[in-house]
Formats: structure tokens, sequence, C-alpha cells
């Protein structure tokens, strides 16, 4: 990016004055002065000229001189103090003087990286989620970074999609609340802090539901489903007052989200009220050509600003043809008003009329270079967000004497692996990343002795290391396996059709457990996985995801005990590719199957169980909890009351631990039919040995309410099933008649 100084002319710094008024005074203000040319620059975004998350066709030249006439609003991929400083000074060059936004993927931290956002997830854990994203957003806009294209709030129940590794999985309720928490922690005490960025809720909508989990794909579903499961994060998000909202790349029922006007007109900005602005996602305006529903990129213009995209990212077919499309009248120039207005406001906000560099700080940068106390937060949220799966006869946690300990996998001594999809690349990554290998020889006794033996490679099929491996293991009194997928293989454009361990890890591990010695097994991924023989035959299992920075001192952590692990799943884990989609609030059917035996003529596989290998919620710990004394404050209930749950939870093991208390509830008989549960409250708790806590969950008739066929949104009078336990089919239930 150096070479970007050499094509800028600075000049001296300009600033409008504009006194007391308000925002929308100075909104209207700068609009007035405005040609439409420079009101449609402020709709266009570029990306920087050497990291790009689309396919990229810039001229770094051109795309310099169209910043300097004002024909730039923003830029993405550009970041540091001294770069962003760079580039808004030629913004300064512009007539009117107007700063660039700078927007940057922050999905799971910036210079400190944290689990991917599905591990997050894992750990049900609102605060420490909150928290990640203020450590992200206060690193962030200490390299000048003023927005991020986060959170993602999609839906996902299919996990061959390869982007479940950017959300918060399959639950509605669950998605919401996280959604939420990430924007508060990235907008912080609100847009105009010098630690807060601004937010984007993604993508709009219905994304995670993508034909066949396959990315960019098309999504056919009603209009019941679409407002109940997919579009209650992004209202939520739009009340929280999110800076900004990004569409998505697919069509929904055959409307391109992109100008898709019942959910960006009609919903977002009409009923929704929402005044913050709209971006594309990369190229997905040019994209409607290629959709089939835009002839050339005058049409897809035309529709996109009408459906409600006020800012193009990298298709270049806003500066290219709305102004003509304006001035010809097939566009409303009051729309363009109104998109460029929008975009004006956020700046406003941020502060950059007052002055365009406050971000551009050197000295704040160098601060968050190497924060510890991030880096020492960076480790407790990981071994938070990993779950127990397995632990036959308590083989964890380890020892920290024991004798040998042997290591072997293909992620043992990986750095930059850890870091995960979407992540924020760094010159010094494999010197500060903690891999699983250090991190554990970190813990281990200094007696101890740690083995290592990469075993095989993640992805081919070659098994010339298999041997090495073996006799390591032989030579060990415990074998750590850590396998699962590459860093790379989940995130955009990674979906997958086979979702097991990739090449010959499977048979690695086989391999290993023929030796007879205790095995540990640890998967990386960021999605969920098929690894059936291994739930079966291998005695302890831990879901490590992609941890981040302090990957091996939070994997180390939950292996010798100095962390109790609490993390819960927060989707479904098929037991083949042929279940998909799997996910626990699915509906009944009028010949529901009762039991995994009797399949005939019921809604069942004649060749594998309906149930999942371990259902949504699902996480062990070190401990054992249980749950007793449900009591009810009425089992009937009428109008407005409150129905009080409460449940004992006992600690009834040798160590203290945390547990995610889950509330479901089943709506038996309604005008549509309703899923067999639904999530509608959580609480984690520390338990100490020997110790039991009451838990208490709330519900009133706000916590009833679903969409009927016509779209209306309201409760129905009749019988309930209330459901508490430890995940989503471990459940205590008793039943309720609540009446209007």
């Amino acid at each position: 990016m150096k070479r970007v100084y050499f094509l800028l002319a600075f000049s001296a710094f300009g600033m409008s004055v504009y006194g007391q008024k308000t925002i929308d005074q100075r909104v209207a203000d700068l609009l007035s002065k405005m040609t439409l040319e420079e009101k449609v620059g402020q709709m266009v975004q570029y990306s920087g000229f050497e990291y790009a998350t689309g396919p990229q066709h810039s001229n770094s030249a051109a795309v310099l001189e169209e910043i300097k006439k004002g024909k730039v609003g923003s830029m993405l991929n550009v970041a540091g103090a001294e770069e962003t400083r760079a580039f808004q000074k030629l913004a300064m060059q512009s007539r009117l003087k107007i700063p660039l936004l700078f927007g940057q993927d922050v999905i799971h931290g910036y210079r400190t990286t944290f689990p991917v956002n599905i591990g997050q997830a894992a750990s049900w854990d609102l605060e420490m989620i909150e928290k990640s994203e203020r450590i992200a957003a206060t690193e962030a806009s200490a390299y000048g970074i003023h927005w991020t294209f986060a959170p993602m709030v999609d839906i996902a129940r299919d996990p061959r999609w390869g982007r479940v590794m950017e959300g918060s999985g399959e639950d509605t309720y669950l998605g919401t609340y996280i959604g939420l928490a990430r924007i508060k922690g990235f907008q912080g005490k609100g847009l105009g802090s010098l630690d807060a960025v601004m937010a984007c809720a993604k993508h709009f909508a219905a994304y995670g539901a993508a034909v066949g989990g396959r990315d960019y794909n098309s999504v056919d579903m009603s209009l019941r489903q679409l407002n109940e499961t997919y579009l209650p994060p992004f209202k939520a998000a739009a009340e929280a007052g999110v800076a900004t909202f990004m569409n998505s790349f697919n069509d929904i029922n055959g409307i391109p989200a992109t100008a898709n006007q019942y959910i960006q007109r009609n919903l977002l900005k009409e009923k929704w009220n929402y005044k913050g602005f709209v971006v594309s996602d990369w190229g997905s305006i040019g994209e409607m050509i290629p959709h089939g529903y835009a002839k050339d990129g005058a049409e897809a213009a035309e529709k996109a600003i009408q459906g409600g995209s006020d800012m193009d990212m990298e298709s270049r077919v806003y500066m290219a043809e709305l102004p003509k499309l304006a001035k010809e009248g097939k566009v409303d120039a009051k729309l363009v008003d109104d998109a460029t207005g929008r975009i004006l406001t956020k700046k406003f906000e941020m502060g950059l009329f007052d002055d365009p560099y406050r971000f551009s700080n050197e000295k704040r940068q160098k601060k968050q270079f190497d924060n510890q106390e991030n880096r020492k937060f960076g480790r407790a949220f990981g071994s938070k967000s990993i779950v127990l799966l397995k632990n036959k006869d308590n083989i964890l946690p380890l020892s920290k004497t024991i004798k040998t300990v042997a290591l072997i996998g293909p992620f043992g001594k990986e750095t930059v692996a850890n870091h995960g999809f979407w992540s924020i690349a760094f010159k010094d990554d494999t010197q500060r990343i903690v891999s699983q290998f250090d991190g554990i020889k970190n813990q281990l006794d200094k007696n101890s002795t740690l083995l290592y033996a990469k075993g095989c490679n993640v992805d081919d099929q070659d098994k010339t290391m298999f041997a090495e491996a073996v006799e390591t293991a032989k030579k060990a009194d415990v074998v750590i396996m850590t396998l699962g997928e590459g860093h790379a293989m989940s995130g955009e454009a990674k979906s997958r059709s086979n979702i097991g361990f990739s090449g010959v890890q499977e048979d690695l591990l086989k391999e290993i457990a023929k030796t007879g010695k205790p095995i540990v097994l640890m998967i990386n991924a960021g999605r969920p996985l098929v690894f059936n023989w291994a739930a079966d035959h291998i005695p302890a299992i831990i879901y490590t995801w992609w941890l981040g920075t302090e990957a091996g001192n939070s994997i180390a952590d939950i292996l010798f005990g100095t962390v109790n692990p609490g993390g819960k799943l927060p989707m479904t884990f098929p037991r083949t590719e042929g279940q998909i989609p799997v996910y626990y609030n699915h509906y009944n059917t009028g010949r529901p199957a009762k039991n995994n035996t009797d399949r005939n003529y019921v809604s069942a596989y004649i060749d594998l169980d309906n149930d999942p290998k371990f259902p949504f919620g699902f996480g062990l710990s070190y401990t054992n909890f249980t749950y007793s004394n449900m009591i009810l404050s009425s089992e009937n209930l009428k109008g407005n009351q409150r129905l009080v749950i409460n449940v004992t939870v006992s600690n009834t093991g040798k160590y203290d631990g945390e547990e995610v208390v889950q509330l479901y509830i089943r709506d038996l008989f309604g005008k549509v039919v309703r899923p067999v549960k639904d999530l509608k409250g959580f609480k984690k708790i520390i338990i100490k040995k020997g110790e039991a806590k009451k838990v208490e969950f709330t519900l009133t008739p706000e916590d009833l309410k679903f969409f009927d066929d016509e779209l209306n949104f309201d409760w129905e009078a009749g019988e309930f099933d209330i459901m508490i336990g430890t995940n989503s089919q471990d459940v205590q239930t008793k039943r309720i008649n609540w009446t209007k």
C-alpha cells in the first residue's frame, strides 16, 4: 500500500464551521450545496489496493482521482493511522471536503483475535461477547477504522454453509441476543466516541438459508418463515440503533435482496423506521445481471436504489449510471438525496466533519499494538468457548505431572491457523499467536515430556507420516489428537458437501487408536462436523473451534482443568450430511416418529435415527449438575399474568463449574403449526461443588407470540409445555393452560 503515497497530492486541511446546528440541519445544508454527481459519489465504496474480499477490478490511480473529485464516499480494506490519514487528506482536496468512511471486516477481533463467532456463541456468555467487540472496536478504531461489517446475524441451519462460522447458530432467540451484545460492544457509548465503530447488521436477509448450503445460492421460503425465523435479529438490531445494514447476495423468492423493496423499504425503512443506511454486499448490485433480474448496469442501479440500497460496494454501477438515470427521470432524485443524507448523517455522528483525522492517531495505534490485557481476556474467552462433548471414565482433566504426552495431528504447531477465517493478518502473527504445542508445554510440569508428530496434512491422501505418529503415540501415557478442518475451510465461499474430517485424518485417528493408548481428541473447526467413528470410539472429545491469538493457552487451560468447560453447542450436530438441515425447533408432522426403532410409515429415515449426534445446547462439564424441584407460579394463567418458573440446579461433582440453564416452551395447538420446542430463556451460572442454586425465569404473553399465515403477530390461548434443562433434549416438562 506504500505506493499510494506517491500518487497522493496532499493539500492543506480545510473544514467548514457548522456552529450549533443539529446534524439534520447540517446534512440539509450540505445537500443543498452538492451536485448530483457529488451526492452519488457518497453512495460509492471502493476497496483498497492490496486486500480484497471479493472479485476486484480497481484501477488505483483512477480511484485516487475520484476521491479527489468527491466521487467516493467510503473505502474498505484501508487500515492503519498512516494510511487512513493519507486517503483522508486526498478527500480533503475535494470541492466540499467531505470525509471518507473507512470500513473493515472486523469479525472476531482485530489486533487480538478471539474465537470464531460460532465458537463465541458456544460460550452463551453475552457479557464476554460484548466485551470482545468492545476490545475489537477499541483496537480497530485505533488503526483508523470507522466501520465494521459485523455482526452477521443470519440464522443458519445448514452446517454445509461455510459462513456458519461467522454467525451465532441456528436459534433465533440466542442469535438475537448475541447480535445485540455485539452491536453494543462495537458502538460502545455511542457513535463519535473514539473507541467506537459503526456496526453493520448483515446479511439482510435470509442469507443463512441458502439452498443446499451453497454460498450465494437462492433462498426459497414462506413470508411467515422469513418473518418468524430470519428477520427478528435484524429488527432487534434496528431498534438497538445499529449504524448500518448490509444486504445479501441471495434472492428471496425470486427477488434479489439488493433490490428487494419488501425487506429494505417496506419493512426496514418504513415499518421499522430505520434511520441508518444500507450498503450492498461486495458487487451484489452488479450481480443482479447474472441473477437474471437486471439486463445491464443501468437497470441494476435503478432497481437497487429503488429497492433501498444506499451504498454500492464495489459494483461500480451507481457512479456510472445513477446521475444519468436521475436526470432522465427514471430514478426519483429524492431517493438519491435520502441515501446520501443517511450516509452523511453517520459521518457527522462520527465527528468526521469536525476532524476528519480524529481516528488516525499513531499514538493510539501504538498502545493497541500488543495490549496484554486484551490477550488475557482472549485467553479466558477461548476457554469459555470450548465444548466438552465426551469424557468417558473422566480422562479429563489431565494431570500436569503426567510423565509423557504426545500431541499428534496437523494443527499441533500451527500459529496463523488459530486465527480462523475472517481475521486480520499481521506480519508478526507467527510469533505472537500461541500454538497448541506451546500452550500445552507451558502448563506441563518441568519433569514431563511433550512429544509431537504431525501425522498427516490437513487435506490430502498422504499417509507417509503415519508410522512416525504411531511410534510417537506408543511412547506416551496419553495422546492428544488435534484434527478437524483447515482454518480456511470454513468461511465465505467455503461451502462443503462433505463435512467430515478432511484428507486422511480419520484414518490417522484409527491407527493411533490401535495402540491402545488413552486418547483425547480436539476438533478444530468453524462449523459442526460429522465424526461418528470418533464419537463412538474415542473416550474424550473437546470441540475447540478456532480460538484466536491465545488459542494454545485457552486449550491447555481446559485440558489441565485450570478452567472447567462450560460451553454449549449453538448448532445441532448431525449424524450425517443426509440429515441436513437438522435443527432442534422443527415442526412436528401428522406422522411423527415416536422412537428410533419404529420407522414404518412415519416421518423417519429407514437407515438412520432422526436424532442428531449432539443436540442444540449440549455440552458437558468436569463436574455433574442435577435439576430438581421445577416449580411454576401457576398452572392456569389468564391474560397478561406472568408465569414464574423456578428450578434447583445442584453441583454434585468434584469441581466448581458453570452451567447454562435453558428454558424452552411448546405451544401445543395453534392456527398454524408450532415448533416442538422454542428457546425462550437461558442463564449462565457458576455453582461451587456441593452447592445448589435456585434459577428463576419469567414468561409473559409477549413470549408466546408468533406469526400466523397472514403475518399477524400475536399469541393464542391454549396449552403450553414448559421445559427446563441442560440442553434441548434433556429437559423437565410441565404443562400449563393460558387463556385470554
